[in-house]
């Protein structure tokens, strides 16, 4: 069984920056895409961003520029930086985990942008 722990959200100001990391444990070897989701009040889950094991990177449009996501296969390690944060980045954010036909989520961590 895969467990996928988040950690780094907080409170934040306008214009501040955090740093989102996801550890996968278990039987976390080739989970591939890994991905943030995130969900806002009275909104459904949306994709931030998502990374395949070769390195290739998908954004929503409203964070490209802003948010960056890597990983570290050795370490089974998913992270999101997120610069320049907005208010309407305020949300729970989910990393999520794909092997073929079974898709793994975090608890979630809460990320609030306010002044």
């Amino acid at each position: 069984q895969v467990q996928l722990v988040e950690s780094g959200g907080g409170l934040v100001q306008p214009g501040g920056s955090l740093r989102l990391s996801c550890v996968a444990s278990g039987s976390a070897f080739s989970l591939n895409p890994m991905a943030w989701f995130r969900q806002a009040p009275g909104k459904q889950r949306e994709l931030v961003a998502s990374i395949t094991s070769g390195i290739n990177t998908n954004y929503a449009d409203s964070v490209k520029g802003r948010f960056t996501i890597g990983r570290h296969n050795a370490q089974n390690t998913v992270f999101l930086q997120m610069n320049s944060l907005k208010p309407e980045d305020t949300a729970v954010y989910y990393c999520n985990g794909q092997r073929g036909m079974s898709s793994y989520w975090g608890q979630g961590t809460q990320v609030t942008v306010s002044s």
